[in-house]
């Protein structure tokens, strides 16, 4: 099964170990994702490639708000 012309399976999926430092196959728990190289848990992304996804999402975002609500006299 393809996604945005990735692979998405269970045997390529990867996340990224700290200790290992790189992207690995991991073993998920209930709470946490663990490597299956060294035991440590694993994380989504590397800082450096969070650090990237978050300035992506951060441009992406309209700017600005709600409109401001017209304040004036209340219909009964």
């Amino acid at each position: 099964m393809t996604l945005n012309g990735y692979d998405r399976d269970f045997y390529s999926d990867r996340k990224y170990c700290d200790h290992c430092q790189e992207y690995v196959s991991y073993l998920m728990s209930v709470e946490s994702s663990f490597c299956v190289e060294c035991g440590n848990e694993v994380h989504l992304f590397s800082k450096s490639d969070w650090e990237e996804f978050n300035t992506s999402m951060k441009e992406r975002r309209p700017k600005g708000g709600r409109p401001r609500q017209k304040k004036g006299k209340e219909s009964a």
